[in-house]
């Protein structure tokens, strides 16, 4: 042995060391993140965020998505049941504005949609607000947003973290892999 070559007890030490801070490495969370900021609340676009939040909550992500102005009544446990669609200003409806616009267009619109999701098999908006609750996707509901429309906590469905304000949306937004406005 060298007069350079470290001693057993330091190299048992070195090791301890390094077990340590591979502990300490494992334990830290190193999955991706989304925020998603979901500003609407028709039937159509209801789908988009919880869609997004879901699939990437099942594929590990830590997932957020800030609900504000009409993105709030997908968390509402009872408007979020009732979500309508129009056929003014949406062009995939392939509808002119001045036909959309006629009394009764809304609810056919939306009573078609809502066939389709049916026929097709495809989750309920509730039941992909469930199913992200269960995957463990934070919904958060906006505070201002609540106060504008008179929303209590009550109204949301459980798991849903009610009153938070746009520094804390702002705060997850940065921290986040990925950033999504829908």
């Amino acid at each position: 042995m060298t007069d350079d070559a470290p001693t057993r007890a330091e190299l048992a030490a070195r090791v301890d060391d390094l077990e340590a801070r591979l502990d300490d490495t494992e334990t830290e969370d190193d999955g991706a993140s989304m925020t998603i900021v979901a500003t609407k609340g028709t039937l159509d676009m209801a789908y988009p965020p919880l869609i997004l939040a879901t699939t990437a909550a099942a594929f590990d992500y830590d997932v957020t998505v800030f609900h504000t102005f009409w993105g709030l009544d997908v968390l509402h446990e009872e408007r979020s049941r009732d979500l309508g669609l129009s056929a003014v200003g949406n062009p995939a409806m392939r509808v002119p504005n001045v036909v959309g616009a006629l009394p009764g267009m809304d609810r056919l619109t939306t009573r078609m949609m809502r066939k389709r999701i049916a026929e097709n098999d495809t989750a309920s908006v509730p039941e992909l607000v469930e199913t992200g609750l269960d995957l463990g996707v934070e919904f958060q509901a906006c505070q201002m947003t609540m106060d504008l429309l008179d929303y209590s906590e009550d109204e949301f469905y459980d798991g849903v973290t009610a009153g938070v304000g746009a520094a804390t949306a702002l705060a997850d937004m940065a921290d986040a892999d990925v950033q999504l406005l829908v």
